[in-house]
């Protein structure tokens, strides 16, 4: 039995994740979380109680609470950052602090603690737009927002400790993940969440950006794997093959709900906004992962989801939340146009 610490694993991937490996292992979790805005200890009820699972409050920036919270650990899966692009844009330092401080700090714990494994969760968007083909992990870094240029740094520092000081780590990119438990600001479940009151959907530009959409619970089982057996050193990048335009996935969340196309509004773009994100996947795939979930299906999940549990999001959108959106979108939506 081995003791895995998650970090951030109150937010929305790494709650999913804690619950994957109480589910399908019989691993003990540590789960390190601050608790900030987007952290969510409804996301864990259901493993709230289980002698394999203790949560410990701290943050990734502290060393105290890191270096606690590693006690008797085997291995380490980083979740904890900030990780939405809007936001970045108007408070990149905390961005800075959690995703490039914090991972010094967790890494820095780790190669003293000698722990056998360490999973740094990045993200695609490190790699910039794609105008062609599909990003590989040898390609060159090239973020274009504060968020993107944080996790590249967290990378950075990570394959830096690999290299000399031989820390195991491992460094995942997955593309947009989606499903239940989804912090509100994210666009599919913003625009669930909207329409479900018959509000506008905020669609920015002119809806043709491109992602590749990656279900958690699959998203969790690439983790998991590279966990088990990824090789130290290696970036592997995890997406499901599920390109889609925004105004596609728009659509589709809005027939699902049986809402009218008029609630979508074009509000003007985001500055740096990449048009499109590709991975390629052979070395995630050679490992031994595929994705279980079609994307309709995934999406109609998350969809009944969302109706089905407005007791956890509804609080959300509210007090701090309303002010961002406010801000985030206030003046867009004065100068959007309709469908």
């Amino acid at each position: 039995m081995r003791r895995i610490l998650v970090t951030g694993g109150a937010g929305f991937i790494g709650s999913h994740f804690v619950r994957y490996l109480i589910e399908t292992t019989d691993d003990e979790v540590v789960n390190l979380d601050a608790l900030k805005y987007a952290g969510n200890l409804a996301n864990l009820r259901a493993v709230a109680a289980h002698p394999r699972y203790r949560f410990a409050r701290g943050d990734v920036t502290d060393p105290e609470a890191v270096a606690a919270a590693l006690a008797g650990v085997d291995a380490v899966v980083n979740f904890a950052a900030e990780t939405h692009v809007d936001r970045s844009l108007m408070e990149a330092g905390s961005f800075i602090a959690t995703d490039v401080y914090g991972t010094y700090v967790l890494l820095e714990a780790a190669r003293r603690a000698e722990v056998q494994r360490f999973v740094q969760v990045s993200t695609d968007e490190v790699y910039g737009s794609v105008e062609s083909g599909s990003s590989r992990e040898s390609d060159p870094l090239d973020p274009r927002s504060p968020y993107a240029a944080s996790k590249a740094g967290g990378d950075l520092k990570a394959r830096a400790y690999f290299s000399t000081y031989g820390l195991p780590v491992c460094i995942t990119r997955g593309s947009n993940t989606f499903g239940p438990n989804q912090y509100p600001e994210k666009v599919i479940p913003l625009f669930i969440t909207n329409a479900i009151d018959d509000q506008p959907l905020p669609l920015y530009g002119d809806g043709q950006n491109v992602r590749d959409w990656l279900y958690v619970r699959d998203h969790c089982a690439a983790i998991a794997l590279v966990l088990e057996r990824g090789h130290p050193g290696e970036l592997y990048n995890v997406g499901a093959g599920n390109e889609r335009r925004n105004i596609e996935v728009t659509e589709r969340i809005l027939a699902e709900l049986g809402k009218p196309r008029s609630l979508v509004r074009f509000v003007p773009d985001r500055p740096g906004h990449d048009r499109r994100y590709s991975l390629d996947c052979t070395k995630i795939r050679a490992l031994g992962w595929a994705p279980q979930h079609v994307f309709e299906e995934a999406l109609a999940t998350t969809v009944r989801w969302y109706v089905e549990n407005e007791d956890w999001w509804r609080p959300l959108k509210s007090g701090e939340w309303a002010a961002y959106y406010r801000r985030q979108y206030g003046e867009r939506l004065a100068r959007s146009r309709p469908l």
